[in-house]
C-alpha cells in the first residue's frame, strides 16, 4: 500500500493520507464495523468491511487529469452520495452518484466527512436490520 501512496505527488499524498486516517479512525469508532481490509481496487486505495460485512467499499484517489482535486469514491449502485448531497449540499462538491470531490486549496469538513464514511461503512447493516424486522 505504501507504494500506491508514494506514487502520488507529495501535496496530494498528504491529503490522501489524511483521508485514509479519517477512514481508519471512523471505522475504529463506529460500532459494528470492525477491522478494515486496506487494498487496491482499480489501482486506488480501497477500504472494505470484509470482516463484519457491515458496509460498502470506500476508495480514495487523485487523477493527473484534475491535478488540483482528489476524491473519495463510493459504490455508485448505492444511494450514499445522493444521501450525502441532501444532507450536506454546501459542504462538499460531488461527482455524479459516486464521489465527493475536494479541492487541494480548501479545508475538508472532517466532521461531515466522518459521518459520510460511517454511513458507507455501515451501509449493509441498515438493510439487514430492515430484513430482520420483517421476519
Amino acid at each position: 500500500m505504501a507504494k500506491a501512496f508514494d506514487a502520488y505527488p507529495p501535496n496530494m499524498r498528504r491529503k490522501l493520507l489524511s483521508l485514509r486516517e479519517l477512514i481508519l479512525r471512523t471505522a475504529a469508532t463506529t460500532e459494528g464495523v470492525g477491522e478494515l481490509d486496506e487494498t487496491l481496487k482499480w489501482g486506488e486505495p480501497a477500504y472494505l468491511t470484509s470482516q463484519s460485512g457491515s458496509g460498502s467499499t470506500v476508495r480514495i484517489d487523485w487523477k493527473a487529469a484534475r491535478p488540483n482535486q482528489y476524491a473519495m469514491y463510493f459504490n455508485c449502485q448505492t444511494n450514499l452520495v445522493e444521501t450525502f448531497r441532501s444532507l450536506f449540499p454546501r459542504e462538499f462538491s460531488y461527482e455524479g452518484n459516486r464521489a465527493i470531490v475536494f479541492k487541494d486549496s480548501e479545508p475538508v469538513p472532517t466532521d461531515a466527512l466522518a459521518f459520510c464514511v460511517a454511513a458507507a461503512l455501515t451501509y449493509h447493516r441498515k438493510g439487514k436490520a430492515q430484513r430482520a424486522s420483517k421476519v
